[in-house]
């Protein structure tokens, strides 16, 4: 996508973003984001930006949200080297534990922030949206320990083969409300959590699982999930003395990639990949790459790049990985891309399950779908790269993909 932006503006916004000068006053992404919602939403969306303003960088605020990372969350996680994997793929391969996290992923990093920035503002009660049903668990879990009801909207097809969260959700007190309309999927589940804000504006806190969406959530997404690259950064050079060669992590909405990525961006002789969903081919509908394949225009708040076809329809989808079967991706992701900063590049639904499963009889690690693609990339390259320190985001663990396991990787198992 450079090519929406002339070499002086690119360098302009490359100047911005290695300043942090960015997003804008508008929540602009150089040319991406902004905030396009419904005139019943902008007293919420506004709310919420005042709340931002006021708290997010407040001592207190930050004093709750450490505590809760540290004694619940199980902050810092660690970072693992992967000693038989960097000698199959020849380059040092690191791993930065998220699925050791409580609830097993990245999510609940953001979900603890946004529950205790609700109580804050003042709500009576949490939506959320999920796909994997990671911050559906994040956001049930979070709101249990704050004392906050839960409601989250999940899309039926997901529901079915994430159906070990479905039920994670419900023990943590959350309502899970099946989404039948659209994709059924996550688009759907973001659908109808609008409807549902917007129907109460006031007494609900849409907590948002990506960095997606109207401003302020991808830059108070990233803000949260920040934390994982700022200890990912130290752990890394009391390991080696060092900073990586490459950092990489899977994009779908964008939240663990952005987390990781951000502490690093200012780092310019360490290099980053983004992994996309490459479904099983390139036409529309086969995948989940909207950096790869997707065009200009606005989804659910925000202007990003979305997978649409030639009359500007969004269309569904398609990834083994619940959590990036999503048709587009945050402005932060669509920014750094066309300013040449990160490299975004897709992995197929085989190279990932082979990824997944070589992790785990190397490692001892069962991660994520949505982490295998990172792993995927990440052996692609060291390949291309003998000899580099590739820092991996590996976002969440498998448990929960066992059911779509059961019918890959395992169907021909005794």
């Amino acid at each position: 996508m450079s090519q929406m932006l002339s070499q002086a503006d690119a360098q302009k916004l490359l100047a911005d973003v290695m300043n942090d000068a960015y997003p804008d006053e508008r929540g602009r992404f150089g040319p991406f984001g902004g905030r396009y919602v419904p005139e019943t939403l902008v007293p919420a969306i506004e709310r919420l930006q005042s709340g931002v303003e006021r708290y997010l960088h407040d001592a207190d605020f930050l004093a709750a949200f450490h505590a809760e990372l540290n004694s619940w969350v199980g902050r810092p996680t660690p970072l693992t080297y992967a000693p038989t994997l960097s000698k199959q793929w020849g380059a040092e391969i690191w791993l930065k534990r998220e699925d050791l996290a409580h609830t097993g992923a990245h999510k609940i990093n953001n979900a603890v922030g946004q529950v205790l920035l609700a109580k804050r503002l003042g709500a009576k009660r949490v939506i959320a949206e999920t796909g994997a049903g990671q911050h559906g668990v994040a956001a049930a879990a979070a709101c249990a320990r704050l004392g906050m009801p839960c409601t989250v909207y999940m899309g039926s097809i997901d529901m079915e083969r994430q159906a070990p969260n479905v039920g994670r959700m419900r023990l943590l007190g959350a309502t899970v409300v099946p989404v039948t309309s659209g994709d059924q999927t996550l688009r759907a589940a973001v659908d109808e959590a609008l409807r549902d804000w917007v129907s109460d504006p006031n007494g609900t806190y849409y907590c948002l699982g990506s960095a997606v969406g109207p401003h302020p959530y991808p830059y108070l997404v990233r803000e949260l999930q920040s934390v994982i690259g700022r200890e990912a950064r130290e752990q890394i050079l009391a390991a080696t003395g060092r900073l990586p060669n490459w950092v990489v992590a899977c994009v779908g909405g964008g939240s663990n990639a952005i987390g990781l990525f951000h502490p690093f961006v200012k780092d310019r002789d360490v290099a980053m990949l983004g992994v996309e969903a490459g479904g099983t081919g390139s036409g529309l509908g086969e995948n989940a790459a909207s950096l790869a394949y997707g065009r200009p225009g606005v989804l659910q708040g925000s202007y990003s790049l979305l997978l649409q076809d030639d009359d500007g329809q969004v269309r569904e989808t398609h990834s083994i990985s619940a959590g990036l079967d999503y048709p587009a991706v945050g402005p932060e992701h669509a920014l750094l891309m066309s300013i040449g900063r990160v490299k975004y590049e897709t992995v197929n639904d085989d190279e990932a399950l082979a990824a997944l499963a070589e992790c785990c009889a190397a490692e001892g690690i069962l991660p994520a779908l949505e982490s295998s693609h990172a792993l995927a990339g990440a052996k692609r390259l060291a390949r291309a790269h003998p000899g580099a320190t590739v820092l991996v985001g590996l976002s969440g663990r498998g448990d929960k993909d066992m059911p779509t396991l059961q019918r890959t990787l395992l169907k021909d198992a005794p």
